[in-house]
């Protein structure tokens, strides 16, 4: 408001005025109201993602030391309780043993929580359109919960009248920093909704799992663009298929996806 008016003096009053010229001209966006029935429980869903993150990292450091360490064989599938025995012992210094041992502990910690969280979730999930939820659940990989992040960062598809507003939102795609016909980077990185840009990245790699077609479509894309830019934009396309399926009405049709 200061940039805008430039004036000494500041009050109320002046800065409804200007508020009120914006809004009539179209320069300054009314707000979205998040519906409060939905708010508890998209609270819940995101604080469940924040454990999943933090027990992600503590996989991820102990495969990393595996690495440190140089031993010769992978550890496998950390993630299965099943494949965690004997891991520690593996390591040759009783300081690392010990520290794999803690990441193990805390990783025996999260596991119960994460699971009786998801349970309540699906418990306390009322207020979303049914037909939306089943509708992701037709995407290889979305499951319950994923499509329920979903479900409740959009709330309803009719907020975004085109999908790039969607995909913008979503923060699948980079901001342009552009001027006098010249590109200068990106900016704005953090504009959007960042949960959702997670539930994509991860419904993007779980739609890999298991399907032969979709890994082939991957192949081809990391051959033109690199691993890490395709699965970007494998994301980005499933962001897409989305906001049709939802405002569409009609469910996943991986051949039209993958364009076979």
């Amino acid at each position: 408001m200061k940039a805008i008016h430039g004036g000494k003096a500041k009050n109320d009053k002046i800065d409804s005025r200007k508020i009120a010229g914006l809004m009539r001209g179209g320069m300054f966006p009314q707000a979205y109201v998040y519906p409060e029935k939905m708010r508890s429980t998209r609270d819940l869903l995101r604080r469940r993602n924040h454990l999943m993150r933090k027990r992600a990292e503590l996989y991820a450091h102990i495969q990393n030391t595996r690495h440190q360490y140089n031993l010769p064989d992978p550890l496998g599938c950390i993630a299965k309780p099943q494949n965690r025995d004997g891991i520690s012992e593996r390591f040759a210094d009783s300081s690392v043993q010990k520290m794999i041992q803690a990441d193990f502990f805390v990783i025996q910690a999260y596991d119960p929580i994460i699971a009786k969280m998801e349970r309540d979730i699906i418990k306390s999930a009322k207020h979303h359109d049914p037909v939306a939820h089943a509708l992701l659940n037709t995407v290889p990989g979305i499951g319950k919960i994923l499509s329920l992040v979903i479900l409740y960062e959009i709330e309803n598809i009719k907020r975004f009248p085109r999908v790039q507003d969607f995909a913008s939102y979503s923060r699948l795609v980079k901001s342009a920093k552009e001027s006098n016909g010249k590109k200068y980077g990106s900016n704005g990185n953090k504009i959007g909704n960042a949960h959702l840009k997670w539930a994509f990245s991860e419904a993007a790699v779980l739609f890999l799992k298991g399907n032969e077609q979709g890994k082939k479509y991957l192949d081809r894309l990391a051959n033109k663009h690199g691993k890490g830019k395709a699965l970007s934009i494998l994301a980005h396309k499933l962001g897409r298929a989305a906001y049709f399926m939802l405002k569409n009405k009609k469910p996943f049709d991986q051949k039209k996806f993958l364009g076979l």
